[in-house]
């Protein structure tokens, strides 16, 4: 298998959707589909594949605006973890922010180890609450490949101080990302990637 990502930045503070998928099969994921539905379409068309379903890595406005039209032009589900619920269709979901209010529902909710098969790939979900509580990673273990969401960035992590935020929490969903192996490279919801093996010298849990 040859497993591609490639990353858009999208919407007013700059969230990256990836657009993942195997080329020898060509069915794509879609990750925290940001902004600009038209623009993902496009490129989606460039690159020829053919999207089979949204992952949300959790709630916030930032990571879900372009998911209804997304959701509605190619006939996909949408898929997030069952405690981010509430979040996905209330304020909590912070899009008061910007004066609008969204109120979304996904398909299908979620549990911590949970693995999807789409597109030939296994995404294994990891809950991993802090900066939300229905926070979750997935992770494709034969490539190497965690999306972070905006638990894990390059060099620094989630906020906290949003609703049902925790930095406790957070640093526990930390700990357990740092037990995968050096050479897994984060996909992060905001700014560069980065390897598990770098971030962990940013840590010292003992």
């Amino acid at each position: 298998m040859s497993y591609v990502v490639k990353r858009m930045m999208l919407g007013p503070v700059q969230t990256n959707t990836y657009i993942a998928y195997d080329d020898k099969i060509g069915e794509a994921v879609i990750v925290d589909p940001a902004a600009s539905a038209d623009r993902i379409a496009e490129k989606i068309t460039g690159m020829g594949v053919k999207p089979v379903a949204v992952l949300l890595t959790h709630g916030h406005f930032d990571h879900i605006g372009a998911v209804e039209e997304l959701r509605d032009k190619y006939g996909i589900k949408v898929y997030a973890y069952e405690d981010e619920k509430e979040i996905l269709c209330s304020d909590a979901n912070l899009a008061i922010m910007m004066g609008e209010r969204i109120c979304l529902d996904a398909d299908e909710y979620l549990r911590d180890l949970q693995v999807l098969e789409l597109g030939g790939v296994k995404y294994k979900v990891f809950h991993t609450p802090g900066h939300t509580k229905g926070s979750c990673c997935y992770y494709v273990e034969n490539e190497k490949v965690l999306f972070s969401g905006d638990t894990m960035f390059c060099q620094s992590y989630g906020r906290t101080d949003f609703p049902t935020g925790s930095y406790g929490v957070l640093m526990r969903s930390i700990q357990r990302l740092l037990e995968l192996s050096d050479d897994v490279t984060v996909y992060p919801g905001h700014n560069e990637d980065t390897k598990i093996g770098y971030e962990r010298k940013m840590y010292d849990f003992n």
